[in-house]
């Protein structure tokens, strides 16, 4: 069988049996096509490769100046695959056992202050209250606001968010019943504004279109019927800058992580963040632990009897 079918049936496996989200199947097959074309130039078939031509790989990686965490992925992609074929019979035994992968610095996730959350909240709200030139206008701002509130409420990875069904508007519940990866489901928390921003946009959603608010809470013309990734995160820079932050500083994603560290800033329990963010292991939910080593340090000073000696 041909690299390119041998990926194809990786692929597959990856979506049939353990349920793979079609944006981590593209990661794959991005990552998977450059070292396939590796081995080509190697003259080398994915069955009959070894340790030393993924070596290689890596190497090259390395001189095109690929950050470690990217060619960790890359490595992740490349094991997975090599197990794949080793464990189905396609080649006799698996190349990537022997390789360690790419050290990685303990980087912190970007994040805001509650402050910064509070003022790009309080912006997009006026601008959704504020008269707007069109109904379309009026339509766009409504909506910024309602992602923006259901994201900090909820902390949603931002393709949970945008293919919210319009149902999740019309909840009366505290929470969402939401499918993330894996297509498991969880229970995610509804605050008060986010209710209210979101019944305010589907009400004008449902003036705005004839025939109802369709499937999606934030239907587009996109390929997949609402709105996209990208588009959310053009218009969310353009609201932040509108409240003074930097537009490198603010993404969907840094949003999910503000979420995440305001609520273990405030004492709720690492486990439950886990819980709320979808993660199948605690060990990705620990590079939140930053906010728990500050609580600590400042729980220890406020109540050890000798706190207030270290800190004089």
């Amino acid at each position: 069988m041909s690299p390119n079918g041998l990926v194809a049936l990786f692929l597959d496996m990856m979506a049939a049996e353990r349920g793979a989200a079609r944006n981590t199947l593209a990661a794959y097959g991005r990552d998977l096509e450059d070292y396939v074309a590796h081995l080509g130039a190697a003259r080398v078939g994915p069955a009959e490769a070894d340790a030393a031509v993924v070596r290689a790989y890596l190497a090259r990686l390395e001189t095109q100046g690929l950050q470690s965490s990217s060619a960790a992925r890359r490595l992740s992609a490349v094991r997975q695959f090599h197990k794949f074929l080793y464990l189905e019979g396609y080649a006799g035994s698996d190349p990537t056992a022997p390789i360690a992968g790419p050290k990685r610095g303990r980087a912190l996730p970007k994040t805001l202050s509650i402050a910064e959350v509070d003022r790009l909240l309080a912006v997009a709200r006026e601008a959704a209250e504020a008269p707007a030139p069109s109904p379309t206008e009026e339509l766009k701002a409504a909506r910024l606001r309602c992602l923006l509130e259901l994201l900090y409420a909820t902390g949603l990875r931002v393709s949970e968010l945008v293919s919210l069904p319009s149902a999740a508007a019309r909840t009366r519940e505290r929470f969402l019943v939401v499918r993330g990866k894996g297509r498991k489901e969880r229970l995610v928390p509804l605050t008060d504004a986010a209710r209210v921003a979101a019944s305010a946009y589907l009400m004008l959603l449902e003036r705005h279109r004839r025939g109802g608010a369709g499937p999606w809470l934030f239907p587009a013309d996109s390929e997949a019927g609402h709105l996209t990734r990208q588009a959310f995160a053009r218009d969310l820079k353009t609201i932040a800058a509108a409240a003074g932050l930097r537009a490198d500083r603010i993404s969907p994603h840094v949003l999910r992580h503000a979420f995440a560290s305001h609520l273990l800033q405030n004492g709720a329990d690492l486990r439950v963040i886990q819980e709320l963010l979808g993660h199948a292991d605690i060990a990705t939910t620990q590079i939140y632990t930053h906010v728990l080593d500050d609580r600590l340090k400042a729980m220890v000073a406020d109540l050890h009897p000798m706190g207030g000696v270290a800190s004089e």
